[in-house]
Formats: structure tokens, sequence, C-alpha cells
């Protein structure tokens, strides 16, 4: 949930106006309007002081994430390698012929093969 989110929330829960809670959480009303619409990123602490306006309580706690485990990076890392290995089986043979073609120059200190016509 962005901070965005927790801010309108917070606010149209309390039934406030967004001048009414910038006024209650000494800050403008242009910066909780951009809070708001999420161009403009509050602090942790700013976050916390205009929600306690609002009359809630932020809790933040750590879950860890279901791929944290030694057992899910390793599986991930044979994703990778069977993944890899499918890739090679697919040379690009044809891809420096291409590449001129298609106005993308060759990479440096490898000269392409002009195109042939069928």
């Amino acid at each position: 949930m962005s901070s965005a989110t927790v801010l309108r929330s917070a606010r149209r829960q309390a039934g406030w106006t967004q001048r009414e809670l910038a006024l209650a959480a000494a800050t403008s009303h242009g910066t909780l309007a951009a809070y708001e619409r999420g161009t403009k990123a509050p602090r942790l602490d700013t976050l916390g002081r205009v929600v306690d306006a609002a009359g809630f309580v932020l809790e933040l706690r750590l879950v860890p994430r279901p791929d944290a485990g030694w057992e899910a990076r390793v599986a991930k890392g044979r994703e990778l390698a069977e993944a890899l290995a499918l890739a090679e089986a697919f040379p690009l043979r044809d891809l420096p012929r291409q590449l001129p073609r298609r106005g993308i120059p060759p990479s440096p200190g490898r000269v392409a093969r002009p195109a042939t016509s069928p």
C-alpha cells in the first residue's frame, strides 16, 4: 500500500478535508495534496504525524518474503540455469546480418557481413 493511499484513507475515514487534516498535522494543504496524489513522498515520521492527526496509529511490520528462504533461492537459481540453457539452444547466427538492415549498428569489434539478396 502506498503512502498516498494510506493518507487518503485515513483522511476520508476521519471525515476531514485536506485543509482540515493539513492544519491538524501542522503541514500545508498543498503538501498534503501532493502526498495524496503521490507526486511527493512523505518521510516516515511525517506519515506517522499526519496519520496520528487523523486519529489513527501507523503500524509497520516486517514480514519475510516468500522467496527469502534458502530453498526458494536455490529453486530460482535452477530456473535461471534452465532458461540460460534453453537460450543457448537457439543461436543468434543470423543476427549480425539483420542488424544493419534494421538500422542498428553492429557491436564494436564485430564486423557485420553484408546482406545477400535472395
